[in-house]
């Protein structure tokens, strides 16, 4: 397996990056957060936020779920739900969680709600640890 490492111009996270999504997150407890709000050039359909982006959303707070752990890790496998079109312009909160873990395997969850507290979007991922 390759070296893992992180630099500032992950396409997610990284505060480097001129086009990245520049996502932060802080730790409340079972769950790791982010509060991010999409903007015009993240929409797929009219309005609506790109379904791939949706996917990287998840996949990087269930990611850093893990990282904040100490855990370096890699997706091994990722299951998005989109249970409803997710609007641009409102601040969305992005949720990642651990559900199982066996030595170098973890499994994780999370969603994507509204300010008003719908689920637009929910996931499941199964990673595996690198060192």
């Amino acid at each position: 397996m390759p070296q893992l490492d992180s630099d500032t111009y992950c396409f997610a996270c990284g505060q480097d990056n001129p086009v990245g999504l520049h996502m932060t997150f802080s730790d409340e407890g079972e769950d790791y957060v982010c509060r991010w709000t999409p903007q015009p050039h993240h929409q797929g359909w009219s309005r609506i936020l790109h379904g791939g982006l949706v996917s990287t959303l998840l996949d990087e707070v269930m990611t850093w779920r893990l990282v904040s752990l100490g855990k370096k890790v890699v997706t091994a496998e990722i299951t998005v739900r989109l249970k409803r079109p997710t609007p641009l312009d409102q601040e969305l909160t992005i949720r990642g969680r651990v559900i199982n873990e066996r030595r170098r395997y973890y499994e994780t969850a999370g969603e994507i709600t509204l300010p008003d507290g719908t689920v637009t979007a929910t996931a499941t991922a199964k990673f595996i640890e690198t060192s």
